[in-house]
């Protein structure tokens, strides 16, 4: 987005978010899914001889055209100080005499918190788009490096081997439980009310189950079974939690990308234009990941954005209006940033650089360490008790950096000796057997989550 005068101030107008995410939340789409929602009041009610059917046709033509402006909106709500009175009485100015009929029976959360539930299924839609094709870059990933040996590591240590492959597996299974989640969500959180004041449907009279029913069905929406004068926020705080849990895994991939680029590792990179890109202002050689420092950034912040809506979940009796201005913030926020986190998770990873060279040297750098596991189990099998192996290896395994590596100081130790040939201690100390039972797993992850992400 320009902005010539330099006088734009939130960061989502002119630095993150795509635009077609941020479009989602502007004031014109918000103003017209409010105008859908009339319209299918009117409809309804027309349906039910509640109102002429020639005025609901007339208020339908007059919401889904462009003759409800915003600019006459926001004029009639600098006079009235109510969005929802400033919106109902633009469209009963453009309906003639049909516009008595405008807003008959309905309050005002009526045709915010239904409007609401359409903007959650554009944006479900957006994030559900987003997390299968992070899904499917990540698998694409595990795929080509299923049996490409990495060293895993705990606590920042050296671990027992493994495969990139099988890492990049994880993480796309958890994604794709993300997406599950927000399958099982979507139909709690696509729901509106049409109901009235507190929640009874009192002012529809003998109609009010019908007319809910019917607005509900044109809009493709269900209604709320037991609300008050609002939508129950229990729904809005599982939707931003959940936002939360993907901003966890966001910043868990992207943690480890920047990890694994450390100097030290230079296990990956994420990718740098070297043509053009600069890393640093006076430090040239650097190549920051600062795609994967955005994601975190940005994820830290979603998960703020979770707090405010448990508290919404908190109402004065039937309604109070502490909810709605944080929600005006929280809601589009959350979402855009999300996006843009997940789209910039996908170009990451598919543009990786994988050093296997660099993980391999990595792998070999504790002389067989790594692999003591498999020395363990092996003389259990041969008669020692588990302790007393593990014993035995802690010792021989403790670091010392001016004597032999650890294959050949075991090979020289007089009680492996005794258990074991130096062939089979060699064997034993190979990773590949570790990693040919990570690339074997790694294959039953991808084929079960591709199955999965055609469903």
């Amino acid at each position: 987005m320009t902005d010539p005068a330099g006088e734009l101030f939130c960061p989502l107008e002119f630095r993150y978010g795509r635009p077609e995410v941020r479009g989602l939340f502007s004031r014109e789409r918000r103003l017209r899914r409010a105008l859908r929602v009339e319209a299918a009041l009117a409809e309804a009610e027309a349906e039910l001889g509640m109102i002429p059917r020639e005025a609901a046709t007339v208020i339908a033509r007059a919401a889904e055209g462009n003759a409800v402006t915003l600019d006459r909106v926001d004029a009639l709500e600098s006079e009235l100080r109510h969005d929802v009175m400033a919106i109902v009485r633009a469209l009963a100015e453009r309906s003639g005499d049909a516009g008595r009929w405008v807003h008959f029976g309905a309050t005002s959360v009526d045709i915010t918190d239904t409007a609401l539930a359409l903007e959650f299924q554009e944006a479900a839609a957006v994030l559900r788009e987003d997390l299968t094709d992070l899904a499917r870059v990540l698998l694409d990933l595990a795929h080509r490096y299923r049996a490409t040996p990495q060293v895993g590591r705990t606590h920042g240590q050296h671990a027992v081997p493994q495969s990139f492959g099988y890492k990049m597996a994880v993480g796309a299974a958890e994604v794709l439980r993300h997406r599950q989640r927000l399958d099982e969500l979507l139909p709690r959180l696509a729901v509106g009310k049409m109901a009235g004041a507190v929640g009874t449907g009192a002012g529809f009279g003998v109609h009010a189950a019908a007319v809910e029913a019917a607005v509900m069905g044109r809009l493709g929406l269900r209604a709320d079974e037991a609300p008050t004068q609002l939508v129950g926020r229990d729904r809005i705080a599982e939707f931003t939690n959940w936002l939360a849990l993907v901003a966890g895994t966001a910043e868990r991939l992207s943690t480890e990308v920047r990890n694994l680029q450390r100097t030290e590792l230079a296990e990956l990179q994420e990718p740098f234009d070297e043509r053009r890109q600069v890393g640093s202002s006076t430090m040239a050689q650097k190549r920051n990941p600062i795609v994967s420092e955005n994601v975190s950034s940005l994820a830290r912040l979603v998960r703020a954005f979770a707090l405010p809506p448990l508290e919404n979940m908190v109402q004065w009796h039937e309604r109070d209006l502490a909810n709605s201005a944080n929600e005006r913030v929280v809601l589009p926020h959350s979402v855009v940033l999300a996006d843009d986190f997940l789209r910039n998770l996908v170009k990451v990873h598919a543009g990786l650089r994988v050093d296997a060279d660099r993980m391999a040297e990595n792998l070999a750098r504790t002389g067989g360490a790594a692999m003591v596991e498999s020395l363990m189990l092996a003389l259990t099998a041969r008669g020692v008790a588990r302790a007393d192996a593990h014993e035995m290896l802690r010792v021989l395994s403790r670091p010392d950096p001016k004597g032999p590596p650890l294959a050949a100081r075991a090979r020289a130790d007089p009680a492996l000796a005794r258990l074991l040939t130096p062939a089979e201690i060699d064997s034993l100390l190979d990773p590949r057997a570790y990693v040919d039972a990570a690339a074997a797993k790694t294959d039953r992850v991808v084929e079960r989550l591709r199955a999965e992400l055609a469903s």
